[in-house]
């Protein structure tokens, strides 16, 4: 049986959760001076857009109205996304991760930035940037090799499959102008 809030809420919150096709990511209850902000975190493998998480704070909310899982005082619920640089904890996270660059820190060595490229059950192939003019290597990273990864912001990567695919939808508007 669950003992602390959060457990309790997560057990309440995460089939609704579901049901809007989502994934109770994180949750969690903060008391900022005398009032309490209920934080829930959703996520998808396509992402979830601003009309998903208006559906699912309106019944996130509908159900907490419904039950006392929150007490009586008042509180304020924040449903959101994780954030661009996220902790990867779970299996699917890493799935979801495919393509972006995480910084890792293993449980033993130092820190490694790589480019995930692909996930299966035991854990990760990399592309480890090379570094002053050198090629990219690759690497294999197991699951219990990782104490933490964060998926790093990149603000000006060269996405190839978007450039190619733009430079094709534009020679095939130049053929049929043609």
């Amino acid at each position: 049986m669950s003992t602390t809030q959060s457990e309790r809420l997560r057990e309440l919150l995460e089939p609704l959760v579901n049901s809007q096709g989502l994934d109770l990511e994180e949750i969690a209850v903060d008391s900022v001076g005398r009032k309490r902000v209920l934080s829930v975190v959703v996520d998808s493998d396509t992402g979830a857009d601003l009309d998903q998480i208006a559906d699912v704070s309106r019944a996130l909310s509908a159900k907490l109205d419904e039950t006392d899982a929150m007490g009586a005082g008042e509180y304020t619920l924040e449903v959101g996304t994780p954030g661009a640089e996220r902790l990867l904890k779970e299996h699917r996270h890493y799935v979801r991760a495919v393509g972006r660059l995480v910084k890792f820190q293993p449980v033993e060595g130092d820190e490694l930035v790589a480019r995930i490229l692909a996930v299966d059950d035991e854990g990760l192939d990399l592309e480890v940037p090379g570094v002053k003019g050198r090629k990219a290597t690759s690497r294999r990273l197991a699951f219990s090799d990782i104490d933490k990864a964060r998926v790093q912001v990149e603000f000006n990567r060269k996405d190839n499959d978007k450039s190619d695919e733009q430079s094709d939808a534009k020679s095939d508007e130049k053929e049929e102008e043609a």
